[in-house]
C-alpha cells in the first residue's frame, strides 16, 4: 500500500490570509494534501532555513540570501489607542499628533492589551491590528508611516514544480494556465504593490497629507 503524500507546506505570520489560494489548490489538485503552518514573524527566516514550509508567507523587511521573495501588497499602518483617548476620534493621525504619547512594544497582544487599560498607543499593520481587535480599542491609520510589505518567500534551491504551482496560483494564474510556467524571480529594490492597488475589505487606505481634525470636534493640540 503505497504511503500518504506529504503534504505541501506554507508557512504563514499573523494578518495573512491565504484561504482562497489553499483552496484553490485543494480544488486544482485533489489528491496533493496542503498544510497551512503559523508562525510567529520572528520565525519566519529560520523556518525556511530549516525547510520546515516549502513556501512562507513573510512580513518584509527579511534577510533575502538564497532566497526566492515575490512582493505581494501593502499594509496601512495604524495606531492603537484605547476607546476613550483623544485621538480615537480621529479619521487619521501623522506622527508628529503622537509626540508626548508613550509608545508600546511589546508583542501586538500584550501591547493591545496594556492600550486598552489606557496606558500610550501601539502601531501596527492594520491586519495585526485586525487580529487583536476588541471593543474597548480604536485603530486610527497613520497616514505619514511607510506602509508595510508581505511577500511570499522560498528558498532557491528549493524550487520544485509544486512551489511553482502554488506561487502560480497566488499570483493569480489560472486552472488552464501552463502548470511548467515558472514563477517570476525575486523583484528588485523597487517596492510593488499587489495588481489593482487596493487594500482588503475594511482595511482603511493611506491618507495623504496631513491628518485630518476628529469629527464634531476641535483638533487636540500638541502637548
Amino acid at each position: 500500500m503505497p504511503s500518504p503524500a506529504e503534504p505541501f507546506r506554507v508557512g504563514i505570520v499573523p494578518g495573512v490570509t491565504v484561504a482562497r489560494w489553499t483552496r484553490a489548490w485543494k480544488e486544482r489538485r485533489p489528491g496533493a494534501p496542503i498544510e497551512v503552518i503559523p508562525l510567529a514573524e520572528a520565525q519566519q527566516r529560520a523556518a525556511l532555513d530549516a525547510r520546515e514550509v516549502d513556501v512562507c508567507f513573510v512580513r518584509l523587511p527579511i534577510e533575502r540570501d538564497d532566497l526566492n521573495v515575490i512582493r505581494l501588497y501593502s499594509e496601512v499602518p495604524v495606531v492603537v489607542v484605547a476607546k476613550e483617548h483623544p485621538i480615537s476620534l480621529f479619521e487619521a493621525v501623522t506622527q508628529p499628533d503622537l509626540e508626548g504619547e508613550a509608545e508600546r512594544h511589546e508583542s501586538a497582544a500584550d501591547a493591545v492589551e496594556i492600550v486598552a487599560a489606557g496606558a500610550g498607543y501601539v502601531r501596527l499593520p492594520h491586519s495585526i491590528a485586525r487580529l487583536h481587535a476588541r471593543k474597548d480599542v480604536v485603530a486610527v491609520p497613520l497616514s505619514d508611516a511607510p506602509e508595510t510589505e508581505v511577500a511570499i518567500a522560498w528558498p532557491i534551491d528549493a524550487t520544485s514544480d509544486d512551489v511553482e504551482y502554488f506561487v502560480g496560483i497566488v499570483r493569480g494564474r489560472s486552472a488552464a494556465s501552463s502548470r511548467g510556467a515558472a514563477p517570476a524571480k525575486a523583484e528588485s529594490s523597487a517596492p510593488a504593490k499587489r495588481r489593482g492597488a487596493t487594500p482588503k475589505s475594511g482595511t482603511p487606505s493611506k491618507a495623504s497629507g496631513k491628518s485630518r481634525a476628529p469629527r464634531g470636534g476641535t483638533r487636540r493640540g500638541r502637548r
